[in-house]
């Protein structure tokens, strides 16, 4: 089969990108012929398809130049809709698999798949077809506010980036993409969700069901091999990035809460957040106890996760299905986890894991403390067993299945 793999960020940044780049690895490694369309970028991943790029657009680097092209590129990208146009002269893709494509490419690639009659299929990553802001969270809250495609409210909170002009520009997209051209809806054939939850919410949002496939995130095998490490230091973990949903001041305040005051605290990250979660540990006279060590990958991750205590998640946003959630559990590690988004249709609460109350930094503590009255070694091995089932090869096979329905 002949797949396009579309995705705006061609090297490691987050979940999507982990997804989109191991995904279309494992399908040239079973014999499949893969393109992938992506941006230009000095961190990608080089690659045959390169010259099909589109050219780089920087939101958080802005140059003069940047700031010309954003609403163009947002909205109707006709440099995108150019090259992937000639990537698909050239390729002939019996299937189209897009990712992230907000901002960087725009939807514009889509007519090119309508014009030439590929089926697409799409997975939701993350909530930017229904919300402008991608996350369903402003202002520190859970948000339901553009419910009824009422996008108009995102200028009204300032969702973007806390500004009214990015916001409006957030807002020009969604009504342009979902309530004039509806480009998604008249092109995908398809949607992938890593979680029931997801789907769920965007049912909510008037998406029908029955037009979306659940297919959990997979684990690679590397993560469920090797014997588990039953002997831990005394200190959490938190990996991941660093921004305000993630809840992480939640995890910092616990640890005001918990009686083993020898407990410390591992932050291995970068983000947004960086600074002010730094104050706010020195502020709780936390600095010896709470470590920023930076982002952390292989092998030296690997062995952070291995030896802490346990893996702290604590989201405040609807977080869908992280991979950390499911790579923390294969090596055998106690997981306390928002109870939130998709994270409990993996963690039954005590069994293979912890759930607790978002936001809710005395719940958190309390888990934490129970670490020490459980069994421990019987937790990790069913936080293994609970995942062991998602492997890659049969990830693989269940999307073959939904490409060959619909191709």
């Amino acid at each position: 089969m002949r797949i396009i793999q579309v995705n705006k960020f061609n090297y490691l940044r987050g979940g999507a990108e982990k997804y989109f780049l191991e995904i279309s690895r494992a399908l040239v490694d079973a014999g499949h012929e893969v393109a992938v369309f992506s941006m230009h970028h000095p961190k990608n991943w080089t690659g045959a398809w390169n010259k099909y790029f589109v050219s780089r657009i920087s939101f958080n680097e802005a140059k003069l130049r940047d700031y010309f092209l954003m609403p163009g590129r947002i909205i109707y990208s006709l440099e995108a809709k150019r090259k992937f146009a000639k990537l698909v002269r050239d390729f002939k893709p019996d299937i189209i698999h897009i990712h992230n494509i907000y901002h960087q490419i725009s939807p514009s690639i889509l007519s090119v798949a309508k014009k030439n009659k590929i089926p697409v299929i799409m997975h939701v990553h993350d909530y930017k077809l229904i919300c402008p802001n991608y996350k369903l969270y402003t202002n520190g809250q859970v948000c339901y506010r553009c419910l009824g495609q009422r996008y108009c409210q995102a200028v009204a909170y300032k969702c973007f980036r806390g500004s009214y002009l990015a916001s409006a520009l957030m807002t020009a997209e969604m009504y342009f993409h979902h309530k004039i051209i509806k480009i998604y809806e008249n092109t995908i054939k398809h949607y992938i969700a890593p979680s029931n939850f997801i789907v769920s919410i965007f049912s909510e949002f008037s998406y029908p069901t029955e037009n979306f496939s659940v297919l959990h995130n997979f684990i690679d095998d590397k993560f469920l091999r090797g014997d588990i490490n039953f002997t831990t230091d005394d200190y959490l973990l938190y990996y991941g990035r660093l921004s305000d949903e993630k809840g992480i001041p939640t995890l910092i305040n616990a640890l005001a809460h918990v009686k083993d005051k020898k407990l410390k605290l591992i932050i291995a990250g970068d983000g947004p957040a960086l600074d002010s979660l730094k104050k706010e540990a020195w502020s709780l006279n936390f600095g010896k106890r709470v470590g920023f060590v930076g982002a952390k990958y292989g092998d030296e991750l690997n062995d952070l996760i291995k030896r802490a205590k346990a893996v702290i998640i604590p989201s405040v946003w609807l977080e869908n299905m992280p991979f950390v959630l499911l790579e923390s559990l294969a090596l055998g590690k106690v997981v306390i986890a928002s109870k939130i988004g998709g994270m409990p249709e993996i963690i039954d609460d005590t069994k293979n894991g912890f759930l607790f109350a978002p936001g809710d930094d005395r719940d958190l503590a309390k888990k934490i403390e129970a670490l020490d009255e459980l069994d421990l070694r019987k937790i990790a091995l069913a936080a293994r067993e609970s995942v062991a089932h998602l492997t890659i090869d049969k990830h693989l096979a269940a999307l073959l299945l939904i490409y060959k329905k619909f191709s």
